[in-house]
């Protein structure tokens, strides 16, 4: 599914849009009744609202990103990484508190901290952690619910424990790396690269504007990388909140468990930025209870189609397997008890 949006996205929103123009132009009979269609504009004010909240979450979530892969080296966070398995677990949990990435753009550089040393079950803490506990997701969560903070501080507190608990769990139980084995010569020219460049930049140090130039790209690679879930993901929700039946999420949010696997299930496939997710569900606030929005904002930063993907790229299909399976588990327990708690 992701791979049919990354391939045929942007062709049918640009055939979409000269459709529409085409209407506007010819000015047919029946397309004024199509526009002025009270359902399209219900759903044109939702999506458009959406993007509008969004957009200025995501766009400092990649510009922060964009300045920690250029500016922060990767032998910096392993020379504080601590040894002991607590403090280590401790240090993963909370170590988005000080390099927020997203989760898609965590993989890759957990993958290479794992490889230059950092013990695997730390890294691992880092990828479910991050992308929930930082300032930038906290602040966004905070400023979608408004009317209802308790959730911005529960959506911490709940992926602080989740992510704990994954930590020692992997700790006591994992016995070898996690990492795909590759190809000895990927590997060595791979080693090489990365020491080649750590020669170049401790000779020559790269100057402010060759920085700039590639803080600026990270940014908008990441952003257009990101602003295409954003908009598929505006755009479902848009389509659910307008043309399904309000009795009928009702109908599912009155089922107990399956209120809490629908918001699951949707938050693993729209793969929405950890930074602009909440928006999304503050949109089904009223109709959910604070059990499911809090298992939809949790599960899904940790555990989406997309990071998927990813992970099973560069990780072991037994580790994948086992990390969504305790995710799934963990996030499901821990945000009943949270809705039963509040």
């Amino acid at each position: 599914m992701t791979k049919f949006i990354l391939k045929f996205g942007p062709p049918l929103l640009g055939a979409g849009c000269l459709i529409i123009l085409s209407l506007l132009i010819t000015d047919q009979p029946w397309s004024g009744a199509l526009f002025h269609n009270p359902n399209l504009q219900t759903f044109k004010t939702l999506f458009l609202s959406l993007l509008l909240e969004t957009f200025p979450f995501i766009l400092l979530g990649v510009l922060f990103s964009a300045l920690l892969q250029v500016f922060v080296t990767d032998d910096t966070i392993r020379r504080f990484t601590p040894k002991g398995p607590v403090t280590g677990v401790l240090f993963g949990a909370l170590l988005g508190l000080l390099f927020p990435l997203c989760e898609c753009g965590m993989i890759p550089v957990v993958r290479r901290l794992i490889r230059k040393g950092m013990p695997a079950y730390i890294g691992i803490v880092y990828l479910v952690a991050g992308p929930i506990v930082n300032p930038i997701v906290f602040t966004s969560t905070y400023s979608a619910f408004r009317s209802a903070p308790i959730i911005a501080y529960s959506r911490i507190g709940l992926a602080l424990v989740i992510s704990v608990i994954i930590g020692m769990l992997f700790y006591r139980f994992m016995r070898s790396s996690p990492l795909k084995e590759e190809h000895k010569t990927v590997f060595i020219h791979e080693e090489a690269h990365h020491h080649g460049a750590a020669q170049t930049s401790s000779s020559i140090r790269p100057g402010w504007g060759y920085r700039l130039s590639a803080t600026l790209g990270h940014a908008s690679d990441e952003f257009f990388e990101m602003g295409k879930y954003l908009i598929f993901g505006a755009m479902l929700t848009a389509v659910i909140q307008t043309f399904i039946d309000k009795s009928v999420l009702t109908a599912v949010a009155d089922q107990p468990l399956f209120s809490y696997l629908f918001m699951m299930g949707l938050a693993f496939l729209l793969s929405l930025c950890s930074t602009s997710d909440a928006f999304i569900a503050a949109s089904f606030n009223g109709i959910f209870g604070t059990g499911p929005l809090l298992a939809f904002l949790v599960f899904g930063p940790m555990i989406d189609l997309k990071n998927t993907m990813m992970l099973l790229s560069a990780f072991k299909l037994k580790i994948v397997a086992a990390l969504i399976a305790l995710t799934f588990a963990l996030v499901l327990a821990g945000a009943w008890l949270m809705e039963a708690f509040l």
